[in-house]
């Protein structure tokens, strides 16, 4: 292992969906840091516990407290100190992992300590399953077949960006739902999309739900890990 800085993606949830190659970095890393909250409780340390209780080398944790409120001020604020941080720990010899949930460079937290260390250290991304395809799977249900368009998007989005993007392609991953779920509920409707749509939230943890009937779904702000999936009914699978 000769990268200085490792994005590790650890995947949506499940601690079983971690990779061969996650598994065996952590386990060699001097240090590990990952995202937390101000309790100090981390989503993707949660998810790589066993692997790293199966660790049999000193290994130092270093928690980088995030604020979740909406102020990328403050977030860059924090990835520049969590920065020189890691730097410090480069600079020392050191072989520094960054435990992202999902996939590192797929909304992950991990690129924006990528593109401060990256110009000066020797980097490695281990990819992760993201809860894109974790939803499909525990829905059980095809992404795309055949010629059907897919886009990924954001409840962060506009409700013009949301309901243009319903309308243009036959299947639709709406992120990061939490806050936005009355907007995203408002366009699914507006583009005759809601029977197309599923909802799940904490994909592969203890509690996991999932809504095949969005309707269902009270009109009011759900967990910020939630996403909609929403496919065509009537496919063409010839």
């Amino acid at each position: 292992m000769t990268a200085q800085f490792i994005g590790v993606g650890v995947g949506p949830g499940d601690p079983e969906l971690i990779t061969v190659k996650a598994w065996r970095i952590i386990g060699r890393a001097d240090v590990v840091c990952y995202i937390a909250n101000d309790k100090g409780e981390s989503q993707a340390r949660n998810i790589a516990r066993d692997a790293l209780r199966d660790v049999t080398k000193a290994q130092q944790e270093i928690p980088i407290l995030m604020p979740f409120a909406e102020n990328r001020s403050a977030a860059n604020h924090v990835y520049d100190n969590a920065a020189i941080t890691i730097q410090r720990e480069i600079d020392a010899g050191k072989t520094v992992v960054f435990l992202c949930e999902g996939d590192p460079l797929f909304f992950g937290s991990f690129a924006y300590l990528l593109e401060r260390l990256m110009p000066e250290n020797e980097c490695q991304v281990v990819p992760g399953i993201t809860s894109v395809n974790a939803a499909a799977s525990a829905l059980q249900l095809p992404l795309t077949m055949l010629k059907e368009s897919f886009s990924v998007i954001s409840g962060r989005h506009t409700d013009e960006q949301m309901i243009d993007t319903l309308n243009k392609y036959d299947s639709v991953v709406i992120m990061k739902a939490g806050l936005s779920r009355p907007r995203i509920l408002k366009a699914l409707a507006t583009s005759n999309r809601t029977q197309d749509a599923q909802y799940i939230e904490y994909i592969g943890r203890e509690n996991e739900r999932m809504t095949t009937d969005v309707s269902l779904l009270e009109d009011k702000a759900g967990p910020y890990f939630s996403l909609f999936v929403v496919t065509r009914q009537n496919r063409d699978s010839r």
